[in-house]
């Protein structure tokens, strides 16, 4: 294996204009078709962007979203184009060395304006919304599961997309027909449950419990849905491993959760700026990641 590239909190290319900047994704245009996914190692949580990077990460995400979009291609196609060669997109040596690994050349798409969010487990919001309602997003549920219980179906459990610093906010299915249309909210409703009912029981001959995840959704110019952003990584999912589930507990995971847990023992109001990582937290947040994409596609190797 090559050396690993520096770690990349934040890219700054200089022969494409940046459209965006997120918690963890730096987007740039290429052309009027196509864009350029960079994933950095920025971690955020509790919608803060951290000040501490986790190495590998966003090659831990590019490298088990690829897998994803690949495996799920009879379900719903994806962004992703053909080519992936950045040697005419990046004429820089030393940018391209940057961005190894963590890049993604994608088809330029109208995003929908939720997340896709599907639950097989009762956790984090979904759990504090049954608590006090009985019911996840309107959907009710039966009377006294425990943290954690096996949901009796994945739930679709859709959310409005809030602006970086900002909370996302969990939507019932009605609100979602008003942001996109009945025949496109079934629709997504549809896809984001058979790609999570994929994908979970996939990952469950690999020893991970997928509990929930969310997909974003984008349109092309005839309204073809598409599949974005990224898939099924360990930061738009919760992995727990099979062995160490239990009912009742928040069980240990794969994913930022780890870094979650540690942030509710600091002495921090969870607005911007956070805390920054010790080290030790640093070292064993990277090996849940890296641990996660070997399970997932049986690579030992990040390419």
């Amino acid at each position: 294996m090559l050396p690993a590239p520096p770690v990349l909190l934040e890219s700054n290319l200089s022969h494409l204009p940046l459209l965006h900047r997120g918690k963890v994704r730096d987007l740039y245009a290429i052309d009027a078709h196509r864009l350029l996914i960079v994933t950095t190692d920025r971690i955020s949580a509790f919608d803060v962007i951290l000040p501490t990077p986790i190495p590998d990460k966003g090659r831990v995400l590019t490298a088990i979203s690829r897998f994803w979009f690949d495996r799920t291609l009879n379900i719903v196609p994806n962004q992703l184009l053909a080519d992936q060669s950045l040697d005419a997109i990046i004429p820089d040596p030393a940018e391209r060395a940057l961005l190894q690994g963590r890049t993604l050349v994608t088809k330029r798409l109208k995003a929908l304006p939720i997340e896709a969010v599907v639950r097989g487990y009762l956790i984090g919001s979904g759990y504090k919304d049954y608590k006090t309602t009985g019911a996840v997003c309107g959907i009710a549920l039966p009377v006294g599961l425990p943290l954690a219980a096996k949901l009796p179906e994945p739930l679709f459990t859709p959310a409005t997309k809030a602006a970086v610093g900002d909370h996302d906010e969990n939507i019932d299915f009605d609100t979602t027909i008003d942001l996109l249309g009945k025949p496109l909210a079934e629709q997504v409703r549809e896809t984001a449950i058979r790609l999570y009912q994929e994908a979970a029981d996939y990952a469950l001959e690999r020893g991970i419990i997928i509990a929930d995840t969310k997909f974003e959704f984008g349109l092309d110019d005839q309204n073809q849905l598409y599949l974005i952003d990224e898939a099924l990584t360990p930061d738009s999912s919760r992995f727990w491993p099979v062995d160490q589930y239990r009912v009742g507990i928040s069980p240990p995971s794969y994913d930022k959760q780890f870094i979650r847990d540690w942030l509710e023992t600091q002495d921090w109001d969870k607005t911007a700026p956070g805390p920054v990582i010790p080290p030790d937290i640093v070292t064993q947040t990277r090996a849940r990641y890296l641990e996660a994409y070997q399970r997932l596609t049986g690579n030992t190797d990040l390419e």
